[in-house]
């Protein structure tokens, strides 16, 4: 962003080509791929990425906003980063995963731009392209963990480490 307060062009365009590796993922997993497991799994990875990455953006708005900050506002822009983590848990025991946590994860990203207007430290421009940047994500995201929690369910293994036992016992 420049001091005038509109985005350049190459902001947006970098912007909008972050949506291109969920896309990947969603055709990979969409089109019966061999690799339907890594593109669910890759695409939780760089969803939870970008979502701590916001997080990480409310922290320095909040520092760099020239006046004191409440220490809410801190808590906030962790949350992101221990959410991510959270939502890895249910791998690790062989519980169904990614595609619930997929589900949670692209909602907490379609309605993130919340916070940014709740905090008012985005300008409109900025607050425009959020919008847009995060309803994608969040939705390719959703439609990801939709696609891994139902058509491809049967085909895709919670864990392909996790022992059939394993999970069993944890439930």
């Amino acid at each position: 962003m420049d001091q005038q307060g509109s985005l350049t062009a190459a902001s947006r365009l970098l912007g909008y080509s972050g949506l291109l590796p969920q896309v990947i993922c969603v055709a990979l997993v969409a089109t019966d791929s061999e690799y339907r497991f890594t593109a669910l799994f890759m695409g939780f990875v760089y969803a939870t990425m970008i979502f701590s990455f916001l997080g990480g953006v409310w922290w320095g708005q909040a520092i760099s906003g020239g006046r004191q900050a409440r220490a809410q506002v801190y808590v906030l822009a962790v949350l992101p980063s221990l959410i991510g983590a959270a939502l890895f848990f249910p791998l690790n025991i062989g519980w169904e995963w990614p595609g619930p946590a997929l589900l949670y994860l692209g909602a907490f990203i379609a309605l993130s731009p919340m916070i940014d207007r709740a905090l008012g430290y985005a300008r409109p421009d900025f607050m425009r392209l959020r919008w847009q940047l995060s309803l994608g994500l969040g939705g390719l995201t959703i439609l990801l963990g939709v696609l891994g929690t139902t058509a491809m369910a049967p085909s895709l293994p919670t864990n392909p480490h996790a022992s059939p036992a394993a999970a069993t016992e944890m439930v």
